[in-house]
């Protein structure tokens, strides 16, 4: 089983996903919890699609990090 950073987005009518690490493979939903479960299904789906293209599963390139600024006074 491998890992695979996703990044979720608030949008106007619920939330968005992808995958900096797989080019295309995308997802929606209303809540974050469902945004999480089709963007899962949606890796699975594609990833799939790549083994019977016989097309290489990249490995992991991407990961996550925050950082620290100093708050700007509004």
């Amino acid at each position: 089983m491998k890992k695979c950073l996703i990044v979720v987005e608030k949008t106007r009518t619920g939330y968005s996903a992808y995958s900096p690490d797989l080019d295309g493979c995308v997802a929606t939903g209303k809540t974050r919890d469902e945004v999480e479960r089709e963007m899962q299904e949606a890796i699975a789906f594609h990833l799939e699609g790549m083994a019977q293209s016989v097309e290489p599963i990249p490995e992991p390139r991407t990961y996550s990090a925050y950082v620290e600024v100093p708050a700007q006074a509004q």
